[in-house]
């Protein structure tokens, strides 16, 4: 059994170094497809196709903004360290162009300093910056995952609880119907015979007929109840099932709209309006599900 996903969630991962701080933070809210959004500094930029694909083939629908920073240490700025080999090989160097041309000036410190090679910068190299980033950018779309999971657990209960609710309310509805039915075939019969006493029984039988037909709900009953089953078969099954809770939701208003156009009861008109609204309950969460 897969887990049910929420598509809104929040995630962040950090990783210091001697140079300074990497952050990665991702926000995931719910959306009808996958909508992937970077902002990151232009020295990673190159990553962004590579952090994609990582976002791409690990979730299905949302909108996922995901934001890379990279600050550096103050005190890590623009640090130089000496290159003594470099330095060796140049007063090596500037050693034997004296004794070649003992007239020429030696190199100062300043010109040592200068010369290429000599100072190697202590900034962390932007190859070490891009291969962390992938790395941070896992660690973060797996709390991300469970942050959704977490929320989307919460999610299902909620739908299950609902599922519930309705249920109860079906329990109260289907022994009304034999009764009801009864009390207007008894009802249009008297009136009927009253209207025209000539009428034969067996016409009497056939409006009855037609009218209990048109006001018939035990085809809308059965149906919720099969909706019900198979909503709470599919948060079971569980994995992206957002877009079938979707068109489930449709089928119990369906058939919810249809109970209450057909009812001549009050209290069974009253149960078909609680029904739409514990249904717009459900959609309004299923909505939020990947």
């Amino acid at each position: 059994m897969k887990p049910i996903l929420s598509m809104t969630g929040y995630a962040a991962a950090s990783r210091d170094t001697f140079h300074g701080s990497l952050n990665i933070e991702i926000r995931s809210v719910n959306n009808r497809f996958l909508d992937v959004q970077f902002r990151l500094p232009d020295d990673l930029r190159k990553q962004e196709s590579a952090m994609r694909e990582m976002v791409t083939t690990q979730l299905r629908r949302g909108k996922v903004e995901c934001r890379v920073n990279f600050l550096p240490l103050v005190e890590a700025e623009h640090q130089h360290q000496l290159n003594v080999q470099s330095l060796q090989n140049l007063l090596q160097l500037n050693q034997l162009v004296l004794e070649l041309y003992p007239t020429a000036q030696s190199l100062s410190v300043a010109e040592i300093l200068k010369w290429p090679g000599i100072l190697r910068n202590n900034d962390v190299s932007i190859d070490d910056l891009n291969h962390l980033s992938v790395e941070l950018m896992q660690v973060a779309l797996e709390d991300l995952k469970i942050a959704r999971t977490r929320e989307g657990e919460k999610l299902k209960a909620m739908l299950l609880e609902r599922v519930q609710q309705i249920r109860q309310h079906l329990i109260t509805v289907q022994p009304r119907i034999p009764a009801l039915i009864a009390n207007f075939e008894e009802k249009l019969r008297t009136r009927l015979k009253e209207a025209i006493e000539n009428l034969e029984d067996e016409r009497i039988r056939q409006e009855i007929a037609v009218f209990a037909g048109k006001i018939d709900i035990d085809e809308e009953l059965s149906r919720l109840q099969a909706h019900l089953d198979e909503v709470e078969h599919i948060l079971e099954q569980g994995g992206s099932v957002g877009k079938r809770l979707d068109f489930m939701m449709q089928e119990l208003n369906r058939e919810a709209n249809t109970l209450g156009a057909k009812s001549i009861d009050l209290e069974v008109s009253k149960i078909a309006m609680e029904f739409k609204v514990i249904i717009e309950q459900m959609r309004e969460q299923v909505q939020n599900i990947e």
